[in-house]
């Protein structure tokens, strides 16, 4: 599935503050003292690993904001399988502006593709069950969008983007709400109708307490493979909304596939965005 671009809104400000922070004061040293203003040269993008491509806008997005005079012509889509050797994208223009874009660049594209690799796997373990591999908060800080966007591209979900995208009621907002049962109270008496509500639950007690307040999800947490499989046996069998059932702790490449077999809805995933590992591309003066 091919999605929109980023908003420039939400886009620039990263690229900025990444571009100030790798210029410092005075830019690119190196390359204005020995590359003559006038040259011009042509790069390529190359996959040196196998993997799954994300972080085409923001490559494009820093070139754009260094020089309007540099082109980036993509020949594959975030999302794309990459063998090593694959090319990615052509770019061309004033070399001094090339060099001075190159690191941010490949940073960008290096640690988005780690994460569509990462959640491609995981993804691949749960190909044959009807459980979506999806994203959690846990990411770099001011990063959200292009890391989610980078989940997506992986063939993954989003899950929230942020505390004000759903009611998500955790262990500690149950406890300092008096238990379960009264927070559910509270917030389906003061929540906006749009606003859809998850709550957390790690007992098979404490899900037959919130079925009767029809959430919408209910996180199961740290659960084992049987209390996963009897938390979807009550679910199906209340009489009653059935919420959607996500899993959550305790998620690896080796659990995944077990997990998925329990017949949860979706299995989320902190390790997609903070623990994947940088997928090796270049930038190279040869096809």
């Amino acid at each position: 599935m091919t999605y929109p671009p980023l908003p420039p809104t939400v886009l620039e400000p990263i690229i900025r503050l990444a571009l100030t922070e790798d210029f410092g004061v005075y830019g690119d040293v190196t390359a204005n003292l020995l590359v003559p203003e006038t040259a011009k040269a042509e790069l390529y993008f190359k996959s040196r690993d196998t993997g799954v491509l994300a972080g085409l806008q923001a490559a494009a997005q820093v070139f754009a904001m260094i020089d309007p005079a540099v082109t980036l012509t993509p020949h594959i889509e975030d999302g794309a399988h990459l063998e090593k050797g694959t090319l990615i994208a052509t770019l061309s223009g004033p070399v001094r502006s090339l060099l001075m874009g190159e690191r941010t660049a490949l940073n960008f594209m290096g640690r988005l593709s780690g994460i569509a690799t990462l959640t491609a796997q995981y993804t691949a373990k749960t190909s044959e069950t009807k459980a979506r591999i999806a994203a959690t908060r846990k990411t770099t800080p001011g990063l959200r969008a292009l890391e989610k966007r980078a989940v997506l591209a992986g063939g993954g979900a989003s899950h929230r983007g942020s505390l004000s995208d759903a009611i998500m009621i955790k262990d500690n907002h149950i406890a300092l709400a008096g238990g379960i049962e009264a927070a559910l109270k509270t917030i389906k008496d003061g929540a906006d109708h749009m606003c859809r509500v998850s709550v957390e639950v790690d007992r098979l007690a404490q899900l037959e307490k919130a079925l009767p307040f029809a959430p919408d999800v209910v996180l199961l947490d740290n659960m084992s493979l049987e209390q996963l499989r009897r938390a979807v046996e009550i679910a199906d069998t209340f009489d009653g909304h059935r919420p959607v059932l996500e899993a959550s702790g305790g998620v690896n490449l080796s659990t995944v596939a077990d997990i998925a077999q329990t017949g949860v809805d979706i299995i989320s995933v902190g390790a997609l965005t903070h623990s994947a590992v940088n997928f090796d591309i270049g930038l190279d003066a040869d096809k």
